[in-house]
């Protein structure tokens, strides 16, 4: 039976959940520590953070999409990547939630293929312009080509059952060749427009969580299409890079199997499309999702089945010789599901506005380092599946980075990485659980999560810090204990920027407004501000004696901090 419940519900709902009423106070904890010694290096500081990911590709070019990418384009050093679904998809173009079109590809009344990239070219062109790589796709299917194309579009909201969405643009292709021609045709008129160069610094995949819904044919038949795929890219661009098979769910049994199988018949099964050995792999790719749920008034997170996805998934391409040093993109990685899934019809959700989001954000990154260095392998990207959604109520509670234009709390966690380059830095964190027992039991121990993620350039040192906890309950917060050592310098700058309920928090300054719903354009200029990342204090100069730099915050639970020290 389908529930729908209306906007006051999901009001009520979520002042239930974050009200500090049905909050149990806690005691102040004990100081935590951190230690960075700046001669023990982890690696490079890798952007693998860099990389986003929506289901309604038709927003990219709206009005509060266009800003989106523009403040994503600026908060980065490197070139950001984009990934979305339904390029292939047909229609009219117009978005929906979990729906977008391009009408790439249609038939005439003779069967005759009719190809117009009008609006992929819309897509990709404001991606081009802003400096931003696309993560490219290969799907859905074009209901011309589909097995079986009706229904075709769906119209699912929240509240509906998910697998509503799964249509006719889910089917193998009716005619192998064309869907190779179809793929040829896309990637010779990139190459035209945007020039061999530029689309060979892409990569490519094929389609998305094939081990469930999304893939209704079966397994030999997506390695089918995937090999005409990559035979259609390459004949257009010898020199492009494909790979996936983006599976759902590293660690479980479907996607296990399947990541196997793909790798093995890409290595060592006979090409549908070429009839030799082996087909083109240039990038592996699977999923990986938290499970958050309403434990006695609140939300509580579980990161645990997220870290257990990345850490089996990373075993699996590091297994195989032909696969151990190949990139990895990790095409989803959340704190769960369903991004367009709201608060009304997923109280468990309710950690989207606030800073639990950020706070979960810094600290599983973190991690993904950790195992990433563990297990030797190459980590390219992890793809956060949040954009925004284009004429939706303020602060729904959809997992996105911005609403109505205005960025939210977590976006500014990507401002701090955005700051962050040169060496990673090994930290030593008495209150920072090991990444074992993360992916064991996520974080629900008798102390938060302190932790934090160093890097040092030429001349600075930054220092995100984190104060996480899988139950959403406030406290009274933490004294965090900072050494550094190992400076060159007499003196450093310390500029602090900050996450929490006061600072780069424009859901609160909303509910101090009294959510409205109809904001005013001086109350829309007031929210602005507040999401943009903010610094408690001024900087200042502190001394350094003998490379040792000493100093201490108070980071409230589920805030973020960022230490630059500069000198």
């Amino acid at each position: 039976m389908r529930t729908k419940t209306g906007y006051f519900g999901l009001v009520v709902l979520f002042y239930l959940l974050s009200s500090p009423l049905v909050y149990a106070q806690e005691a102040k904890q004990q100081p935590a520590t951190i230690t960075v010694n700046l001669k023990d290096e982890a690696a490079e500081m890798s952007p693998v953070w860099a990389w986003f990911g929506h289901d309604e590709p038709n927003y990219t070019y709206m009005k509060d999409g266009r800003k989106l990418l523009t403040e994503l384009a600026k908060l980065s050093p490197v070139p950001v990547h984009l990934r979305v679904h339904n390029l292939l998809t047909t229609g009219d173009g117009k978005a929906a939630l979990k729906w977008g079109s391009t009408n790439a590809y249609t038939e005439d009344a003779n069967g005759q293929p009719v190809y117009n990239w009008h609006l992929v070219d819309s897509i990709f062109d404001t991606y081009i312009k802003l400096g931003i790589k696309p993560y490219t796709q290969i799907g859905f299917m074009p209901e011309a080509l589909s097995t079986h194309p009706q229904p075709y579009q769906h119209h699912w909201k929240p509240g509906d059952d998910y697998n509503d969405v799964y249509t006719g643009w889910t089917y193998p292709p009716k005619d192998y060749h064309k869907w190779e021609e179809l793929i040829y045709q896309w990637v010779k008129h990139s190459v035209e427009r945007y020039g061999k160069k530029e689309v060979e610094s892409w990569y490519w995949e094929v389609w998305n969580e094939p081990n469930i819904g999304y893939w209704k044919g079966t397994m030999p038949e997506f390695f089918k299409m995937y090999d005409y795929a990559a035979h259609g890219l390459r004949r257009a661009l010898p020199t492009g890079k494909i790979g996936g098979p983006e599976i759902a769910g590293g660690s479980s049994q479907s996607g296990m199997k399947f990541l196997k199988a793909f790798i093995e018949h890409c290595v060592a099964d006979t090409n549908y499309a070429t009839g030799k050995i082996g087909s083109p792999l240039d990038v592996l790719s699977f999923h990986a999702k938290g499970q958050p749920t309403v434990t006695n008034g609140h939300v509580r997170m579980n990161m645990a089945p997220q870290m257990r996805d990345i850490a089996e998934g990373f075993k699996i391409v590091a297994s195989y010789p032909q696969t151990k040093n190949l990139p990895i993109v990790i095409g989803e990685s959340d704190p769960e599901g369903c991004a367009a899934c709201g608060m009304a019809t997923n109280p468990s959700n309710a950690y989207r506005n606030g800073t639990m989001y950020s706070s979960y954000t810094a600290a599983s990154f973190a991690r993904e380092y950790q195992l990433a260095d563990s297990l030797g392998v190459n980590f390219m990207g992890a793809v956060s599946w949040s954009f925004e959604f284009e004429d939706q109520p303020w602060f729904y509670g959809f997992r996105d980075l911005a609403t109505n234009g205005v960025d939210k709390p977590v976006l500014n966690v990507f401002r701090m990485f955005g700051m962050m380059k040169g060496k990673r830095i090994k930290i030593q964190g008495d209150h920072m659980y090991p990444v074992k027992t993360v992916i064991d039991s996520g974080l629900r121990g008798s102390h938060t999560d302190i932790g934090a993620l160093a890097t040092k350039d030429k001349k600075e040192v930054t220092l995100m810090v984190w104060n996480y906890h899988d139950d959403d309950i406030r406290d009274a917060g933490n004294t965090v204990k900072v050494t550094i050592n190992d400076l060159p310098a007499n003196t450093v700058t310390l500029t602090q920027y900050r996450i929490d309920e006061q600072h780069s928090n424009s859901y609160e300054a909303w509910k101090k407004m009294g959510s409205p719903q109809t904001p005013t354009s001086a109350q829309i200029e007031e929210l602005q501000k507040a999401g943009q990342l903010q610094t408690l204090g001024k900087p200042i100069a502190i001394p350094v004696k003998s490379g040792r730099l000493s100093t201490e915050i108070l980071l409230p639970r589920q805030g973020v901090a960022l230490l630059r020290m500069s000198w």
